[in-house]
This record gives C-alpha cells, structure tokens and sequence, in this order.
C-alpha cells in the first residue's frame, strides 16, 4: 500500500509539474490562426507578446479550475464555447463559463454577498448594480485590486482608458469596480424603406403638416405610429409600433432601463441626472439616497415618471399587434425582424446580430438592412442636457469572498476576453462594443452600411446620453424587483399610472428605510428627507437650478418634430476621422 501510494503521488507530482507543456506559444499561435486572423487591433507581434504575458502570468495557475457566470448573450455565447476553450489552451486554466438568465447572475451574486459562499469566482453582472456594490463594499474595487494583491496578474497591456463603459462602472469615491466585457444601447428603429417611400411621404405630410422623418419628440412618434398602423404594405397588415406587456420580471427592465428619463424624469446630468436619477431618486451632496416619492424630493411618482407610464400604455393598446400585450422581452424581441413593424422605440442593439441575417424580411439582396437606428425621440419633460436612453454594460465583478488565488485566475480569463488581440472578433460576432480602438477599426468601416447606423452611432459624441442606471440606486437587487410588479399592475388595468407610480416609491423608500436603519451601507446608505407637497420640492430644486420634479404640463401632446436620417447621420460624423 505504502509503495502504491509512493508511486501515485510521485505520478501525481509528474502530470502536474507538466501541465504547462500541455499549454504555451504553440496554442497561442494555433488560436491566432485559426481564430483571430488580421481581426485585431493589435499587430501579429503584439498579439504573440500579449499571449506570452498571460502565459507567463497564469503558470502559477496551471492545472486550476475556476467558475464564473454571466447571462445568455451572444458575445457570451461565444466567449463560453471559443475563447474559454482557447484560453484554458494556452494558459493551463480550465474555466466553466456558465450562461444563465440575468435574474439568475443577480441572483446568485446576492445570494454570494449574503452568504459569503464562493459560488462564482466572478461574474459579468450589469454595472446597474455600481451603487450597490460600492455601497456595500463586498466587492473587489479594481483599481486597489490591481495596484495589490491582483498585480502580478493585471496585464500591462489592458489600457483601462480604452474601454467605453469605464466611467459607469466608477463609483463616487473615483475607484473603478467593474472591468466591461460588452455593452449595448437601446435606440429607435425604423424601416427606412417605407420612410423613404414617396406616396407615405405626401401623405403623412398631408395629414400631419410635417415631414416624414426620424421622430425627435414622442409626439412625433405617436403620430408615426397612428400613421402606419392598419396599413397595408406588400401584402402585409403592418403597425406603427412594437413592445411588450406581460406581468413578469422582463417587464421591469423595460422600465428601469431608463425609459423614464426618455420622458422627462429626474434631473440633467451625464451619465445620470443628479440630485435626482432616473429612477426618480434623488440624492443628498453625500450621494446618500433621500427618497423616491416626490414627498422627499424624488420623482419616481412625479407627472413625468407618470407621463411616461400613460404613453407605454396607449401605444401597447393602440399601435402594437394585440399578441404583444401578452409578450416577455425574449418574445417580443425577434417580432420586428419579421417585417410588420414600422418602428420601435426601444430596440436593445444586442438584437442586431439576430437582425442582419440573410433572408429576413428586413434585409435587402445585396446584404444592407432595410431598416436603420437612430436617437431616440424624447418627451414632453425633456431637456438639454438630460440622458437620452440607456446603455447595458456587462462587466467583470470579484466578489471578496473569492479567494485570492481564484480571483486571479479568474481576472486572467475576465482580461483575455477582453484584450485588443481578440476583442474585434468578438465585437463582430456579438456586436456588442467596449472599446473604443475596436469600434474604429477599419472592419467595422468596412462592415458599417450593412449594421444600419450602429457603427455610426458608436462614432458619435451622442452615445454618451445613453447611460446605465448610476449610483444613486443604493440597492439593485432589491429595488429593481418592484418595479415589474408595480408597472405590471397598471398593464393589467389594475391600477391606474398614477397608482402604480405612487406605489413603486413608497415600496422603494421601505426599502430605503429598512437599509438606513440596519446602518449596513454605513456612511453611504440611505438617509430618507422630511416630507412636503410637489409645490414645495420644485420650489426647491429651482432654487438650486435643478429640475425635479418638474410640474405638471397642460398639454402634454406637443407639436411633433422630425428630423431626415442622412442629415441626422452628418451630425453622428466621426469627431476623430
């Protein structure tokens, strides 16, 4: 017994002192050939000398398996079934790269930040969560980590200013939490093709008194909207608009992804609106949340948040096809590639790989779509200077509960799918951009008229009024979870918009309430105001040059403003060309 087990062990000893020839340049090589080819920022050289660094890097690590999470997207799809396998090739580190729903990866990081069980040794989770993770300081901020303990394992080539996304994943106190994998907005859609025609041209300006055009204010939209629903185009019945209105989680997202603040809601600022966000929460000069009624300054239940929630509703009921009231986000996505929808004014961009290819009804012969994006149109309560829309952003988290050496084998993986050598592969395949020297590439140059104004939008000055949700959300997990049920109640015809307004704010400032008293965010947590009348907190924030919450308007229906798409393209123009 005592020899076999000499011999186990010393064969043991063998396989593990040669598991780094198993993993090397050769692979590295093999990967860039077959994988990566001219499609890099970086040259042949520099790809093999990133290469060489992650392999020097994760020798201590060779033989290790890690697990990490993120949800079901194609950029993830393909990091999980490609570039895991390539990485556990050339570094020796095998990583299980789950795919689950997004409800799923919060979940399981809350679940993880209660417990303090290692579930995930790192997650790509929305950086809706910033406020969240800073507050309750259970997560590695990167800017200590890599300066510390993750030194020796932070590439020297990551070029942290390169990433689109780094300033949403920044918290107040200037550290960075989150590094971004991917992102994407939500933009107007439209078919450009039917815009285009002549006979809907004099038509819509005939009844309207306007041109045709890209919308810029909702009322323009809604006109749009009436215009084309009940058409006949090609033989097909069309409408003029498309969402979704089921009672489920998915709903939330429709709303917390900032559509709010595309009527009006909260104050001006870039990312977020400050005092107030746009999830109408305001906070003090301590970034401590101090409320989301209107009683307490905020503006969750405020005309605009409440405009906004009238608007969804009358559209869903009057513009889009009857089945969409009954629809999830999953559902409703794919319908508008099928060539019955005029316009959306909330399409995710991470549809667009979906809606590129051959043999839609939306895409031309010669492979250009036969639809386009461009801003979103705005309500009656926006002004200059407010953030426009939202933006996703997927980023790698390290929870503190994961050990040291897990963490840094995990940051390893987190860094290589996310490096100039492979990072313009997989923008082309997921479309979903994070760096700003990948969205310049020549490819996506040459790729741009066949994405429909997303390369072009990128390119813009403007995607910066497309934001995530910031920090003024002191707790996402909890908060975000309200606001389907609440919204999903005035869907069903159970409450009026006004009610479920009244009833999100006052379920999030319990929620408030109960974090305040806990004392768990310390310093940072909730700190909920006095209350007083919407006169009052108006008054107030105009004092301070503020905006909300914003008084009621008399007439909400405002004249209707078009804009053409070429010239609304010239003012996209690349600023760096």
């Amino acid at each position: 017994m005592r020899l076999n087990f000499l011999t186990s062990t010393a064969t043991l000893a063998l396989l593990l002192a040669g598991t780094p020839a198993y993993a090397g340049m050769e692979e590295a090589k093999t990967f860039l050939d077959t994988e990566v080819g001219e499609m890099s920022t970086l040259s042949r050289a520099e790809q093999e000398a990133e290469m060489q660094w992650f392999i020097d890097a994760s020798a201590p690590f060779a033989g290790m398996e890690v697990k990490v999470a993120s949800e079901t997207l194609t950029t993830h799809e393909y990091e999980s079934k490609v570039l895991a396998q390539a990485f556990f090739d050339i570094t020796g580190i095998k990583v299980t790269h789950d795919l689950i729903g997004e409800g799923d990866v919060v979940e399981k990081l809350q679940t993880q930040m209660q417990s303090g069980e290692n579930i995930y040794d790192a997650y790509i989770n929305d950086s809706d969560l910033i406020g969240t993770h800073w507050r309750y300081q259970q997560v590695r901020n990167l800017t200590d980590w890599m300066a510390g303990e993750g030194a020796a394992v932070t590439n020297p080539g990551l070029d942290l200013g390169d990433f689109i996304g780094s300033s949403f994943t920044t918290a107040p106190d200037g550290k960075l939490y989150q590094l971004p994998d991917q992102q994407f907005a939500n933009l107007y859609w439209f078919r450009a093709d039917w815009f285009a025609n002549e006979a809907n041209k004099a038509e819509f300006k005939d009844k309207y008194g306007y041109d045709l055009g890209v919308p810029v204010n909702w009322s323009a939209y809604e006109d749009i909207a009436e215009f084309f629903t009940g058409r006949e185009i090609d033989g097909v019945t069309v409408y003029g608009h498309m969402d979704y209105g089921k009672k489920d989680p998915s709903l939330g997202w429709r709303f917390t992804d900032a559509w709010l603040s595309m009527a009006g809601n909260g104050d001006k600022g870039i990312p977020n609106g400050l005092p107030v966000d746009e999830w109408g929460i305001k906070v003090n000069d301590k970034s401590q949340p101090v409320g989301s009624c209107v009683a307490r300054g905020g503006d969750t239940n405020g005309p605009a948040a409440v405009y906004s929630i009238q608007k969804y509703l009358d559209w869903l009921k009057a513009y889009a096809p009857p089945a969409a009231q009954g629809m999830t986000f999953s559902e409703s996505g794919p319908v508008p590639a099928q060539g019955e929808i005029a316009q959306q004014i909330f399409m995710y961009t991470t549809f667009t790989a979906d809606m590129v290819k051959d043999g839609l009804p939306v895409m031309n012969e010669d492979g250009t779509p036969k639809w386009r994006f461009a801003p979103s149109p705005h309500g009656v309560y926006w002004k200059d200077g407010m953030k426009l829309g939202y933006q996703d952003v997927g980023s790698w988290t390290l929870m503190k509960s994961t050990p040291v050496d897990r963490a840094s084998a995990a940051w390893l993986y987190a860094q290589f799918v996310t490096s100039k050598t492979v990072d313009v592969k997989k923008s082309h395949v997921g479309l979903t951009f994070a760096r700003e020297s990948t969205i310049r590439d020549q490819s996506f140059t040459d790729r741009a008229p066949k994405l429909g104004g997303l390369v072009e939008f990128y390119r813009s000055p403007a995607r910066i009024q497309w934001s995530p949700t910031g920090t003024n959300v002191p707790d996402y997990p909890k908060l975000a979870q309200l606001w389907w049920q609440a919204i999903g109640d005035a869907a069903a015809g159970a409450k009026t918009p006004q009610e479920a307004m009244d009833s999100l704010c006052e379920e999030q400032e319990k929620v408030m309430a109960r974090l305040e008293r806990a004392g768990v965010q310390g310093e940072f947590g909730p700190v909920l105001a006095e209350e007083h009348d919407l006169a009052y907190w108006n008054a107030d924030a105009v004092a301070n040059g503020n905006l909300a919450p914003q008084l009621p308007i008399a007439d909400e229906k405002e004249q209707g403003v078009t804009v053409n798409y070429d010239e609304l393209i010239k003012s996209w123009a690349d600023a760096q060309k």
